[in-house]
């Protein structure tokens, strides 16, 4: 038996659409972690199990059961097992609508955390609620919004530890569309770095105007037909115009309350930069791993109580 295994009392995981993530826990505190691109996307049905063995079969042994316990897309429809949504307003976590996994593997207890869904406007979530249950560990009492920015950026409305409300843009997807598969994809080229001076221009032009947003797009492309478009500027073209977007169509929502960002550190500090262009104060910024990891702990406790 290896020294993890002897140590490990529960197995954290998220599991997203392109990647899975876990952790080896001893109580709140990590002993090891693994990740691999065997996302939700990826993988049949009878394909998860193996998967998640295949990552965290080194803090396993023989006669003895593991909990795991699992966030993210692993719960969506095309998952491992649909997990319910609970209906916002609500807390971020409900021990009643956990779901188990039967496994053919005797040495781990699967248990899947719920989504999050709401009714008007529309909308859905997995695994951010999660980060939101655990940043509400992190910082009780808070009452603001939470972006989540991301392919999907949520913006959460909490109170009271309760998620009250939340809006989807799917700005990253978009982004992602946009410079790869349409006609801008030949004025940013193989540019990897987006030119930050053409970023808070758009910014500014996108939360000024958000209603010309395609026509603000299009004139980016003919920019570079005209030549006063370097590839690193078109890039940060579009990046600033959909998250100016964005930040525009939010404004109630930050404009006198408070705000904390929870991602990535880099896509934060864009979301951070177009906020204050836009007139917000600079937000609090959170790592997202460290909410993720919070949130599938207070999930553990709950399990054990």
């Amino acid at each position: 038996m290896s020294d993890i295994a002897a140590s490990v009392e529960w197995i954290a995981v998220d599991w997203g659409t392109t990647n899975l993530r876990a952790w080896a826990m001893a109580g709140a505190r990590v002993l090891e972690a693994a990740a691999k691109p065997l996302g939700m996307g990826a993988l049949k049905r009878n394909e998860f199990e193996p998967a998640l063995l295949g990552t965290i079969g080194a803090w396993l042994a023989d006669g003895r059961t593991v909990p795991v316990v699992a966030c993210g897309m692993v719960g969506a429809r095309q998952g491992w097992v649909e997990a319910p949504y609970v209906q916002a307003p609500s807390l971020p976590l409900d021990a009643r609508r956990f779901t188990e996994v039967a496994t053919d593997d005797r040495r781990i207890a699967v248990t899947i955390v719920h989504g999050m869904s709401q009714i008007d406007p529309p909308d859905v979530m997995r695994g951010e609620e999660t980060q939101l249950a655990g940043f509400l560990a992190l910082e009780p009492g808070f009452s603001g919004t939470a972006c989540l920015p991301g392919t999907h950026s949520k913006w959460a409305t909490l109170g009271r530890d309760r998620i009250a409300g939340f809006r989807t843009f799917m700005t990253g997807e978009l982004f992602a569309l946009l410079r790869d598969q349409s006609i801008l994809r030949h004025s940013v080229g193989d540019e990897t770095e987006a030119d930050d001076g053409a970023f808070a221009e758009a910014v500014t032009e996108g939360g000024a105007a958000p209603g010309a947003l395609a026509a603000w797009l299009f004139s980016t492309r003919a920019q570079g037909l005209l030549g006063t478009l370097r590839p690193a500027e078109a890039l940060g073209r579009i990046s600033g115009l959909l998250i100016g977007m964005e930040v525009c169509a939010m404004r109630a929502a930050w404009i006198e309350r408070p705000l904390v960002l929870i991602g990535a550190p880099a896509l934060c500090d864009r979301y951070s930069r177009a906020l204050t262009l836009l007139g917000a104060r600079p937000p609090a910024v959170i790592d997202a791993e460290r909410c993720t990891l919070a949130g599938l702990a207070a999930a553990h406790r709950f399990l054990a109580v």
